[in-house]
């Protein structure tokens, strides 16, 4: 779970990386720090994805649901 002290370290690393640099460590911290925070994101998103609804003309709620990729879509899978 991202906490807010572990958000201020990566801001922390970020400035001292543009003021002086970092030593390999501080980079590998910044490196784990950054994927936990890119995948507590994600999480999040999901979350909040997996609660929402369409709402049509009529006032009929319907899930949201996962779009069927179409094959050009696929095609340029990043």
């Amino acid at each position: 779970m991202m906490t807010d002290d572990k958000i201020k370290r990566i801001n922390e690393l970020a400035r001292k990386q543009k003021a002086e640099g970092l030593t390999d460590e501080e980079k590998a911290e910044q490196a784990e720090l950054r994927r936990e925070y890119i995948e507590s994101y994600k999480r999040s998103l999901v979350a909040q994805l997996e609660n929402t609804y369409i709402v049509d003309d009529k006032g009929n709620k319907q899930k949201l649901t996962e779009r069927v990729k179409t094959k050009e879509e696929k095609k340029y899978k990043s």
